[in-house]
């Protein structure tokens, strides 16, 4: 078994803006991301099918709403700013372009599509299949191992172990501890004031972990970054619990 997952809301988007204005001459809806989304999908669905690689496909969408973390952090994602007005009416039939591919359309109300494809994964893993991750998200990295890899489509390269150590400096079982260090300002993910991607990744290269870091705070010498870390350690445990991908969602 091969699973690929597409990131269709990553795609959504990227569709959106890599065309200009599209209408339906019929009524004037708006179908540019629509066109742009197809013709993306197409060019990856020859690709795979071309090659005999994937035994399933799906494609996963963020469901609309509140999720999980905005319990745990009420300001989750509160920066971001609502969709293009022409680019709402443009969800539903991005969906119908999937089941019109013959694809599995996944979403799940509470939970995002990162959620969805890290416990995909697991569940493929158990299986003693593999799984691709076919997505540009920084996040998804934590999830690569063995029986899970990942391909960029914007760099059209795999992702491996190399690149995660090169972003953050950290095996990829430890990217949430260093992002929950970081924050993430497109998710508003807190982090701890001050420190940035190498910081929070030799911290976690040096300790393993958020907690292991807190653990050591006391025994560290005395400076600025202590002093910060140390006042911000509930915000440093919240980030971590927004950063790390839930494995556990009730599959549809």
């Amino acid at each position: 078994m091969h699973l690929l997952l597409i990131d269709g809301s990553s795609y959504i988007f990227r569709a959106y803006h890599a065309l200009p204005p599209l209408t339906r001459k019929s009524d004037g809806l708006p179908v540019g991301a629509v066109s742009g989304f197809c013709n993306m999908m197409w060019k990856v669905l020859q690709s795979a099918v071309m090659q005999h690689t994937f035994t399933h496909v799906a494609v996963v969408f963020d469901a609309k709403g509140d999720t999980f973390r905005n319990q745990i952090y009420d300001k989750y994602k509160a920066n971001r700013s609502a969709p293009p007005e022409d680019l709402v009416p443009q969800f539903a039939l991005i969906r119908q372009a999937v089941a019109a591919f013959g694809l599995a359309s996944i979403q799940l109300s509470g939970f995002e599509a990162d959620d969805l494809m890290a416990t995909y994964a697991l569940e493929v893993e158990k299986l003693g299949g593999t799984t691709t991750l076919y997505t540009s998200d920084k996040d998804m990295m934590q999830l690569i191992r063995p029986a899970v890899n990942m391909f960029d489509p914007m760099k059209e390269k795999p992702i491996g172990v190399a690149e995660v150590l090169e972003k953050f400096g950290v095996t990829p079982e430890k990217v949430a501890h260093v992002q929950a260090l970081m924050g993430d300002s497109t998710d508003n993910i807190p982090g701890v004031p001050g420190v940035g991607p190498k910081t929070a990744g030799q911290l976690i290269a040096e300790f393993g972990s958020v907690e292991a870091v807190i653990e050591a705070l006391p025994n560290m010498k005395t400076s600025k970054r202590t002093e910060t870390l140390l006042a911000n350690i509930e915000n440093a445990r919240i980030s971590y619990k927004l950063a790390l991908l839930k494995d556990d969602c009730p599959l549809p």
